[in-house]
Order: C-alpha cells, then sequence, then structure tokens
C-alpha cells in the first residue's frame, strides 16, 4: 500500500529524486535491500513458521515462540521485511515519496499490529516471551 501510495503521489506531485542517485547504483542497492527483505526476512520466516506448525496469518493461534533464524535478531522479520521492501522501492524507482511514507507505515504496523500482538504473546507465554523480548530487538 504504501509503494501504490507513494508512486500515486509521485504521479501527481512529481519530485524528480531519481536523479539523487545514477540508475545502477539504485538498481542495484534499492534491488539488493528487497531482496535480502524477501529472502531473508521473508521467505526464511514463513518457512520456519510453517516447520513449526503455525500459520504466518498473524489472526491465527500461536503455538511456541519461534527464535531462530530472522527470529533470533528480531522479533517482527515479516513486518520489518514489509519496510525494507517499501525501503528498497523507494530507492530503486528514486521516489521520494515512497521514502517519506515508509516510517508511516513502520509506525502503523507497530502501534496497528505489533503492540496488539506484543499484548496477546505476553498473556499467553508470559515470562518466557518476556525473556525473549529482552533478549531480542523488535525491529533490529
Amino acid at each position: 500500500m504504501t509503494v501504490l501510495a507513494g508512486l500515486a503521489l509521485g504521479w501527481v506531485w512529481p519530485v524528480g529524486a531519481e536523479h539523487l542517485l545514477p540508475a545502477p547504483l539504485r538498481y542495484g542497492l534499492g534491488g539488493g535491500v528487497i531482496a535480502f527483505a524477501v529472502n531473508f526476512l521473508g521467505f526464511r520466516s514463513v518457512r520456519a513458521m510453517r516447520r513449526s506448525g503455525q500459520s504466518e496469518n498473524p489472526y491465527r493461534t500461536t503455538t511456541e515462540i519461534l527464535q531462530t533464524g530472522p527470529f533470533a535478531i528480531t522479533r517482527n522479520p515479516m513486518y520489518l521485511q514489509m519496510v525494507l521492501v517499501c525501503f528498497g522501492f523507494a530507492v530503486l524507482l528514486g521516489n521520494l515519496w515512497i521514502l517519506l511514507l515508509t516510517p508511516f507505515c513502520a509506525i502503523l504496523l507497530q502501534v496497528l499490529v505489533i503492540y496488539p500482538e506484543e499484548r496477546y504473546l505476553e498473556r499467553k507465554f508470559g515470562d518466557a516471551y518476556l525473556d525473549y523480548k529482552r533478549r531480542v530487538r523488535r525491529w533490529i
């Protein structure tokens, strides 16, 4: 949604930020961020969840706290993936609007999704989840 909103704003009010970085650098940096986010944070998180018998759907019941792979470096690898993909597209496309909207995407994710999830996990897993929260950062 962030990327689409940024593209729409860029169409209505063009900023011309694509000239801030040369095209090959934009493509390499933006594409690299997207590839890392999708592969390491996205696919590996989904695979770890499915292997544990859980759904990647945040509205389904959580049966255990995953603490390996991407979950060892961030409590929210799939949400971090979303934010990094937005950033990657902002760089790749040279779209200042996407770049400006990405922090709002992260804030909305945190307030509307992550905080309620954390409250649920604290109630369900108690001290085990609180210990995980102390060891692993929310984002990075």
